[in-house]
C-alpha cells in the first residue's frame, strides 16, 4: 500500500520566470561588465550540465552550482575577472521564490494526493527555503515534509536524503513513490532505495530513455494531472 508521494521541485513543480532566462542572464552580466549572447542560453545550460552530471561523492557544495553557472556565462560568451562575481550573484538569486512560475497542474494534483490519504513530501538539490516556497506558492496545508539538499547535506540520488524523507513522514521504501524530470537524480536514487518511481517528462516528444524505464517497472507522464490516476490504477494507495 503507498503511504507518501515525493516530489522534486525545481522543473517538477516550478519553472524560471524570465530573471532565468537568456535576457536575464544578459542583464545579470551587463551588472559586471560582462557582454554575453542570449541567444546561445539554451545551448549554453545543455552543455552546462556535465558540470552537475560529474557529480561524485554527492555532498551539497555550494561551488558546484557556481561553477555550473559560471559555464553557462562562458557558454554565452562571457568572460573576464568578473565571472565568478556574476555567478554567486545569479546562484544566489535562484533560492528567490519571485523568480519562479508553478506549473498550472501542481496544486490540483497535490490536492487530489492529499485527498486520497497521501502524505506528500518535497525532495530538492536546492539551496532554496522550501518552507517559504510553500508560502510562497500557497500550497501550505498540501505538504507533510520538506528536504532540501543544503539542509540535509547530500544531494540525490545519495540515499540518505530519500530516506531522511520517508523518515519525516513515516514511510517504509515500499510505502514510497519518488516522481522528478532527472533519472539520475529522482528516479535512479529512488528505485536504490526501495522506493517506486514515476518519471516526469513535460517536454514534447518521447523521451529517448522511456522504454528503458518502462522495463524498469518506472512509468513516463507528461503533466503531473496524471499523477493522481496513476496513483490509483498502478500502485494502489490505501483508502
Amino acid at each position: 500500500m503507498l503511504r507518501a508521494v515525493f516530489l522534486d521541485v525545481d522543473f517538477t513543480l516550478i519553472y524560471p520566470g524570465p530573471t532565468f532566462r537568456g535576457e536575464g542572464y544578459q542583464a545579470f552580466c551587463a551588472r559586471h561588465g560582462i557582454a554575453v549572447d542570449p541567444t546561445r542560453f539554451e545551448r549554453a545550460v545543455v552543455r552546462a550540465a556535465v558540470v552537475l552530471d560529474s557529480i561524485q561523492d554527492e555532498l551539497y557544495n555550494d561551488d558546484l552550482f557556481i561553477r555550473y553557472t559560471r559555464r553557462i556565462i562562458e557558454g554565452m560568451g562571457g568572460s573576464g575577472d568578473a565571472l565568478d562575481t556574476c555567478a554567486r550573484e545569479i546562484y544566489a538569486e535562484w533560492a528567490a521564490d519571485r523568480h519562479f512560475e508553478l506549473y498550472e497542474d501542481v496544486s490540483p494534483a497535490l490536492v487530489r494526493l492529499k485527498a486520497m490519504g497521501l502524505r506528500i513530501g518535497l525532495i530538492s538539490n536546492s539551496h532554496r527555503r522550501l518552507s517559504s516556497f510553500q508560502s510562497h506558492f500557497e500550497l501550505d496545508g498540501l505538504i507533510a515534509a520538506a528536504i532540501s539538499s543544503s539542509e540535509h547535506g547530500f544531494m540525490k540520488p545519495h540515499e540518505s536524503i530519500f530516506r531522511a524523507a520517508m523518515d519525516a513522514v513515516e514511510a517504509a521504501p515500499h510505502e514510497s513513490l519518488m516522481v522528478g524530470d532527472s533519472i539520475r537524480h529522482d528516479i535512479d536514487g529512488a528505485l536504490a532505495v526501495g522506493m517506486a518511481a514515476v518519471f516526469l517528462h513535460r517536454e514534447s516528444g518521447t523521451h529517448p530513455a522511456e522504454s528503458r524505464l518502462a522495463e524498469r517497472g518506472v512509468p513516463t507522464i507528461k503533466s503531473l494531472a496524471e499523477l493522481p490516476a496513476l496513483v490509483t490504477s498502478r500502485l494502489k494507495p490505501r483508502a
